[in-house]
């Protein structure tokens, strides 16, 4: 009887990320202190002690493993998808490349996911600023951190890009690791962006102002067959 009580809890709780474990932790004990001060803080801290939780949650996902597919990174809404030519520290060249970009807000989850499966060639981190991370400028100017990863069909850029109120981008991975798709890799702390940059012939499968699921959403193929597809808004 307890373990079906569990198994029901779980299909609507998901799982938090260990990442969390510290600050709600922190908060709950920072709401604690705040119900002596005054009841009705206690209760805000509460409030955000809960959201906190609801943050760093970390759900299954069931990913596509066909090596030709390319998932979202992360959830959120797709603002970007064209050409654009890569940050110098990934070397990828000065060429554009089609390059998709999912923007992060604080209501999403924020554990980031390998888009694309091989070995994890580059892990490069940039201090920078803490702009709007749905601004286009944000690829250039704001902290980020890098990888690049040697798939089947070439390297794939994955630029994890931290927000406006974004002050701590972690990552897991390290170089020489071989990741497979959907696999966690990072995480980034309170609003954020992701960009992927793909191989010349890549097509995209995904469009602006679509929401992606972060490891289960398709967000292009990198096999230079399928026909592009069209999509509508309602």
């Amino acid at each position: 009887m307890l373990n079906s009580v569990l198994d029901s809890i779980r299909k609507f709780i998901p799982p938090i990320h260990r990442e969390g474990h510290k600050f709600i932790g922190i908060a709950f004990v920072a709401a604690l202190l705040l119900f002596f001060l005054w009841e009705p803080l206690g209760w805000i801290g509460l409030i955000l002690t809960v959201y906190v939780a609801f943050f760093f949650r970390d759900p299954i996902r069931v990913t596509p493993m066909a090596s030709n597919l390319v998932v979202s990174p992360a959830d959120g809404l797709i603002t970007a998808v064209g050409p654009f030519v890569p940050p110098a520290e990934l070397g990828m060249g000065l060429e554009p490349r089609l390059r998709i970009s999912i923007f992060l807000s604080i209501f999403n989850v924020h554990v980031n996911r390998v888009p694309v499966g091989g070995t994890i060639r580059r892990v490069i981190y940039r201090p920078g600023k803490f702009l709007n991370a749905d601004l286009d400028k944000a690829s250039e100017d704001n902290e980020r951190n890098s990888l690049v990863i040697a798939s089947a069909s070439g390297d794939v850029g994955v630029v994890q890009i931290a927000g406006l109120i974004a002050r701590r981008i972690v990552c897991w991975a390290d170089e020489g690791d071989v990741a497979l798709p959907g696999a966690r890799f990072g995480l980034i702390r309170f609003g954020s962006r992701l960009d992927v940059y793909l191989p010349e012939g890549a097509v995209p499968m995904s469009a602006i102002g679509q929401t992606a699921i972060g490891g289960e959403t398709v967000i292009a193929d990198l096999s230079r067959v399928p026909a592009r597809i069209d999509f509508r808004t309602e």
